[in-house]
């Protein structure tokens, strides 16, 4: 059938149309796990846990094995994460900071949600906060998140089975009553990890037609501090299973639950992406807050969850700080390959930047990693990594090529690790290599600027 010049011409400029159209921009997926150890997951080692779903994740894209945490605990490691600052130069350094909680970001930090907001993205966070609490300049809904749904305080994050969670700036009664006893839910229904789940399946519902950037900031694998300490079990799961005959201490198949489960719930969110055609859209990473916990009744070296490095969380030894990471984008990642690249949760917002197409704003501690991620370009390293940890005492860490060195309190001198020989930290080189230490001292002279809130304590007699 010969069509007209006018149908031909038509269907040419529809071709035309269709053909500069842009693509679509990556949806853009951050789960962060809750004290979850290098050594926790079976592609990082673990043996005794399951986490089929993580190690397929991790078979299908890239397995970074030097990627490091903001901090050694919640607050300013998230803060890292979210402002592309480490903690010398970021809002938020420790927990805590302000006589109501956590030291807020302000109108002016940045925030890779804002950032990515701007540029048309769908933007959620489901999960632990921990950056601002009610009323103040650093709720979620302040700093980009066009829907919240989850803990703004952590310390209310250690419970599983809230009476309540956060709405955007609304309160969601949830049907756990609260006991007597601190910590402790009476007949308790909702669990709070199953109710973030399923808030953040209906986010990729709802906007699977447009870019979404969901922050999913599960609370597993922490323990619940105050319900230990009220009823000596501080790993609130529904069920042991699938340990349930193994032949250990009650806390650790608690914990291996935990994570099995946080397992299968990161299983359901990628099942959702690939029901919606969205597996080859989305850009999924993962990764922990920091290291594993010796929390709840846990002992980190039962399942050696910091893998073969010293230390576990509240620690700036690699066992406190060095996290599993994990990235699969379909297409652009090739499967199965590891990264040795070394780098940090602030390189978080200048990758996640240059995935949507928006320029970084000045002044970030990160690099994108997105040569890295495609194979495209040449990768830009960091000549010093740094952290300070503000409830240890204003002890300081940094990561320099194959040295590392701690400061446990100020004024002390500095300890130094060769960690590409010496990864478990055993051996203080620091007489042997004066040249490098000067280099570090040299360095963290200008490493942070001064912080009200979290200022340098002098170390203790």
């Amino acid at each position: 059938m010969t069509r007209s010049l006018p149908a031909v011409l038509a269907a040419a400029c529809l071709a035309s149309s269709a053909a500069a159209d842009p693509p679509r921009r990556p949806n853009v997926v951050l789960i962060l796990a809750d004290d979850l150890g290098y050594g926790d997951l079976g592609s990082y080692g673990q043996t005794k846990i399951k986490t089929p779903h993580l190690d397929r994740l991790a078979a299908d894209g890239v397995r970074f094995t030097q990627a490091y945490a903001g901090s050694t605990v919640c607050a300013p490691s998230r803060c890292a994460l979210i402002t592309g600052l480490h903690t010398g130069h970021g809002r938020v350094r420790g927990n805590g900071g302000d006589p109501k909680g956590n030291a807020p970001l302000r109108p002016d930090d940045p925030s890779v949600a804002e950032l990515l907001k701007k540029a048309g993205y769908a933007t959620a966070l489901v999960g632990k906060w921990g950056l601002g609490e009610e009323g103040s300049t650093g709720v979620p809904n302040r700093k980009g998140f066009g829907h919240f749904f989850g803990y703004l305080n952590q310390v209310h994050a250690h419970n599983y089975y809230p009476d309540f969670l956060w709405r955007d700036g609304e309160k969601v009664s949830l049907p756990n009553r609260p006991s007597k006893v601190a910590g402790v839910a009476e007949k308790p229904v909702a669990y709070a990890p199953d109710v973030l789940l399923d808030d953040a399946l209906r986010f990729v519902e709802a906007n699977k037609a447009r870019p979404f950037f969901l922050y999913f900031a599960t609370i597993a694998p922490h323990a619940n501090n105050e319900r230990f300490k009220a009823a000596g079990d501080g790993n609130e799961v529904p069920s042991d299973a699938p340990y349930t005959a193994e032949d250990w201490p009650q806390p650790e198949k608690n914990k291996a639950a935990m994570i099995t489960r946080l397992d299968a719930d990161v299983g359901k969110l990628l099942a959702k992406l690939n029901n919606s055609s969205l597996e080859r859209d989305t850009v999924v990473l993962f990764s922990s807050d920091n290291g594993p916990h010796k929390e709840g009744g846990n002992d980190p070296a039962f399942f050696r969850s910091a893998g073969p490095f010293r230390g576990y969380k509240r620690s700036l030894a690699d066992g406190g700080i060095r996290v599993p990471f994990v990235v699969r984008w379909p297409g652009v990642v090739k499967p199965g390959s590891v990264s040795d690249h070394v780098g940090a949760f602030w390189d978080f917002l200048p990758t996640a930047c240059d995935i949507a197409g928006v320029e970084t704003p000045p002044g970030r501690d990160g690099v994108s990693l997105l040569p890295t991620l495609t194979g495209k370009g040449a990768q830009k390293g960091h000549e010093f990594l740094y952290w300070e940890f503000h409830e240890g005492g204003s002890a300081q860490a940094v990561r320099h090529g194959r040295w590392k060195a701690i400061r446990s309190a100020p004024g002390r001198p500095l300890e130094l690790y060769d960690v590409a020989a010496d990864p478990g930290e055993a051996a203080d080189v620091a007489k042997d290599h004066p040249d490098i230490v000067r280099r570090i001292e040299a360095y963290l002279a200008t490493a942070r600027t001064d912080s009200k809130e979290f200022p340098v304590r002098p170390a203790k007699e």
